[in-house]
């Protein structure tokens, strides 16, 4: 009994360890954040600042109708096109999971083809932008990641998993395909559904390529490619000062705003995480051992 006590310990103690060493780094994210940049060229990358200073968000917000339109726009695009995602990749995964189905192998199979081969950049721009005319709309945004192979497969293993006798005994009582799929199949998910949902929310949060491809409208700017437009900006600027032109960098705070953006890019998603941890380890285990 009392090693088992020490072996719970030496575990509680690698995990604290552990986390520090996650949320290490990310104080240090905050703590340069909050700097000068003086203060980094001089002193360096530092866990508590010599002088505490919000010029570098000062400098970020200083357009604020538009952060707060690409904030507005990311949410609406995560919200939208997760819910989208998760309806499309778990109605194909259920067809192909019924072996009743006659083409769930057929199926399976060209799901499976896109994991290994995809057409490439040039034919989705001119399907998306000269079949669909879906340039400069939120749906650029959306439907691209609308259904990923790999989340499909994922879906597909755990829907394996569910007893075949609970949608045959659904048919017996004259329940159709749908209220079988939206009562039965979708409630017994609900793990497989929050993690695939979650990696979802995150592919949509951090995108900003599908906005520099499709997006010339600044309303339908998301947060990632707003902020790294402010990042390229600063670049661009630094270089220039690099080459001999002019430039007074004194009131850009170039080093603490890249460490700002991380903060506003990644922050929310932070916060959303902890509610998911406990469907997203349940989702990635089940099925795992058997028996």
């Amino acid at each position: 009994m009392k090693k088992k006590s020490e072996n719970n310990w030496l575990i509680i103690l690698f995990f604290v360890v552990l986390s520090i060493l996650f949320i290490y780094p990310m104080l240090y994210v905050i703590s340069v954040s909050l700097s000068f940049d003086g203060d980094i060229a001089k002193f360096g990358y530092q866990l508590i600042p010599e002088r505490i200073t919000f010029v570098a968000y000062s400098y970020i917000f200083q357009t604020p109708k538009a952060l707060l339109q690409s904030y507005m726009v990311t949410i609406f695009v995560t919200v939208v096109g997760t819910v989208l995602s998760l309806i499309l990749t778990s109605s194909l995964a259920y067809i192909m999971t019924r072996k009743d189905y006659r083409y769930s192998k057929i199926t399976g199979y060209f799901v499976f083809f896109t994991l290994l081969f995809n057409a490439g950049l040039v034919p989705s721009y001119i399907v998306m932008t000269s079949v669909l005319h879906l340039q400069d709309t939120i749906w650029a945004l959306i439907l691209p990641y609308g259904v990923s192979a790999w989340f499909t497969m994922l879906m597909k293993g755990f829907m394996d998993g569910l007893p075949f006798e609970i949608i045959e005994s659904a048919k017996i009582d004259g329940s159709s395909e749908l209220s079988t799929f939206v009562r039965i199949v979708l409630p017994l998910s609900k793990p497989a559904l929050a993690t695939v949902g979650l990696f979802y929310a995150l592919a949509y949060w951090n995108d900003w390529w599908l906005a520099m491809l499709y997006i010339q409208n600044e309303n339908l700017i998301p947060l990632q490619y707003y902020l790294q437009r402010i990042m390229s900006n600063i670049e661009f600027l630094t270089k220039n000062m690099q080459a001999g032109i002019s430039i007074d960098m004194s009131a850009i705070p170039a080093e603490s705003s890249r460490m700002g953006i991380a903060i506003l890019a990644a922050g929310p998603m932070l916060f959303a995480f902890p509610f998911f941890q406990k469907y997203l380890i349940k989702g990635l285990t089940v099925g795992a051992v058997k028996g």
